[in-house]
């Protein structure tokens, strides 16, 4: 079992830094402009890669798939739908190659044996499985073969169907990520399920990711703690776009803040902090804000001490107030103005 690998330049893995998928999917609403755009803003977020998704209509659907979100009046079908959906191998070579003078790693799920030979042509650095697309053994074993790395999403799947997936890739013997995903958008919190997250990693051994359908970046900053090694997430330009998975997307914005939130996050995880030795870095801070003992009125020589007489005050630099009920009932042999220090060579 590999517990990591390398996609494109990129290692994959609990050691490295989490990667970082912008998913674009149909948010073009089939503009190859749209399409282009997209690269072009994502590039600017600090992402690793962008992914679209490469539908043929008439290879991959038929008359009797229904709509999941009937809002589109310019489609009688759905298969209509993914022919408005559809780029030339053309087309989507200028989209790759985009990507890559933008500095991003180029992803795109297939959804038939088609599309998986014409990504394959455009030599994809490894391949994303939609959540719809898990039980597809056929094309998994197809795209296995390739050699390439498998990312591999869950979201309606059994654990019998994710084992027969896993074992489809691996009889390959290709690299393999697997992908909490809830299919629900947008998807509440009581139903992402980061806990799985630790399961596959244990059942699997091997990278795991978190494919986020909740419209936040919540979910993804969460998931790093619990060892997501690869973020996947909607992203779209405004949350006024049209499009079926505009709720469960974040803005561009927003997937700025992602990446700056996860980088941070892996700093503060890489950094574990002993506290006795933070505690010998602030030593100067510490007496800066302690309290040490001091005068609350006049005192005279052979005064003997009480807790009247005392104040707690910053700085910390004289007898720390924790000393307080030990310095009552001492005597002083100087005297002191209200508001002064006490010292401890000064009580007998």
């Amino acid at each position: 079992m590999k517990k990591e690998f390398k996609l494109a330049d990129r290692r994959i893995g609990e050691k490295h830094p989490c990667f970082i998928i912008a998913e674009i999917a149909q948010a073009h609403d089939g503009s190859l402009g749209t399409a282009h755009a997209y690269i072009d803003a994502v590039s600017k977020s600090g992402v690793n890669a962008i992914k679209f998704q490469t539908h043929i209509a008439n290879a991959e659907s038929s008359p009797d798939e229904k709509f999941r979100v009937n809002g589109f009046p310019q489609d009688a079908t759905r298969v209509d739908y993914w022919k408005r959906m559809e780029f030339s191998k053309t087309q989507w070579r200028e989209l790759a190659a985009h990507a890559s003078d933008k500095g991003l790693i180029f992803l795109s799920s297939p959804f038939s044996m088609e599309a998986v030979d014409l990504l394959e042509e455009l030599d994809i650095a490894a391949w994303k499985i939609g959540s719809g697309e898990t039980s597809n053994l056929p094309m998994l074993k197809k795209i296995a073969e390739t050699g390439k790395p498998v990312l591999l999403s869950t979201g309606m799947s059994s654990w019998a169907e994710i084992d027969e997936a896993v074992s489809t890739v691996r009889s390959m013997d290709s690299d393999l990520a697997v992908f909490q995903c809830t299919t629900s958008y947008p998807c509440p919190p009581e139903k992402i399920g980061l806990n799985l997250l630790g399961e596959f990693q244990a059942r699997y051994e091997c990278p795991v990711g978190l494919s986020d359908h909740s419209g936040t970046i919540f979910p993804s900053l969460a998931a790093i703690p619990l060892g997501a090694d690869i973020i996947e997430i909607h992203t779209v330009f405004s949350k006024e776009c049209f499009g079926p998975d505009v709720s469960s997307s974040v803005t561009i914005e927003e997937l700025s803040q992602l990446v700056q939130g996860v980088r941070f996050v892996e700093s503060i995880l890489c950094a574990p902090i002993n506290k006795d030795e933070q505690s010998r870095q602030l030593a100067d801070l510490s007496r800066l804000f302690g309290k040490s003992l001091y005068t609350s009125r006049d005192l005279s020589v052979g005064h003997k001490l009480s807790l009247d007489d005392i104040a707690l005050r910053k700085p910390g630099t004289g007898i720390p107030a924790k000393h307080l009920l030990d310095v009552v009932g001492r005597v002083l042999t100087k005297s002191y103005q209200v508001n002064a220090q006490l010292k401890s060579e000064d009580l007998e």
